[in-house]
């Protein structure tokens, strides 16, 4: 009989307005997986917060509009926790059902056997027609070929579904609280050799309502900009502490 007890696996999903998603996606994660499912509200005007605390979620709320933010916000609530509380892996997932949260077992089992530090689920194969948008596509490619111009690490795709183990969350010292977060991440993980695993997991259209990003070319052309002048950023800062 094996006694070992199952890892603790906490949960961050960022949230704005997703009211329509919310309890779909709650409904859909797999029963019993996480420790904590954390719903970081980032200052929604509808009943996304309401919905997910009456559906077991624990709610926070960053009133200061950005991923990167609402993401801070979840690992935040984590550190708070106290000693000894610490998960041995931390999961994030869109609240808009564009990634299958029937995957993130499959993501997450690198971390807890070991074997990876951190894994990213890649869209770029599974994604479902129509999923991605051209300049999606072309910002993905074109913000993976720059983080290996920098770092000499190859990335396929900035897939905003992925798991890391604790002490690779304490380690990379994430800063960026606005679209740069996924991007940091990467590229800090390539800079310090952790062991990434890229997952090819499906990707289909949001399942209702309009994204942040890509619903418009005005929000792409904003994240895109961010997301570049993150990578060069961190680039930049290396080059003056040599």
């Amino acid at each position: 009989m094996n006694d070992t007890p199952p890892p603790h696996i906490d949960l961050i999903v960022p949230a704005r307005n997703e009211e329509s998603n919310i309890v779909p996606m709650l409904d859909a994660l797999p029963k019993g997986f996480f420790r904590h499912i954390i719903v970081a509200d980032n200052g929604s005007t509808d009943r996304t917060a309401d919905l997910a605390k009456s559906h077991g979620a624990t709610v926070i709320h960053e009133p200061q509009p950005g991923y990167g933010a609402a993401c801070q916000a979840g690992l935040t609530w984590i550190r708070g926790l106290g000693d000894g509380q610490a998960p041995d892996a931390v999961a994030f997932l869109d609240a808009d059902l564009a990634d299958d949260p029937a995957e993130l077992p499959r993501l997450c089992e690198p971390i807890t056997s070991g074997r990876a530090d951190m894994t990213i689920g890649t869209r770029i194969n599974l994604a479902q027609p129509g999923a991605l948008d051209p300049h999606q596509k072309f910002g993905n490619w074109l913000a993976c070929k720059l983080i290996a111009v920098a770092t000499g690490k190859r990335f396929k795709d900035l897939g905003p579904m992925r798991a890391l183990s604790w002490p690779a969350v304490e380690a990379l010292n994430m800063q960026d609280r606005t679209w740069g977060w996924t991007v940091e991440m990467q590229f800090k993980a390539a800079r310090q050799k952790l062991r990434v695993v890229e997952m090819d997991v499906p990707y289909r259209k949001r399942r209702s309502g309009k994204s942040k990003i890509s619903g418009s070319l005005i929000g792409s052309a904003r994240a895109g900009t961010k997301i570049i002048s993150t990578i060069f950023s961190l680039w930049w800062a290396e080059r003056s502490v040599r």
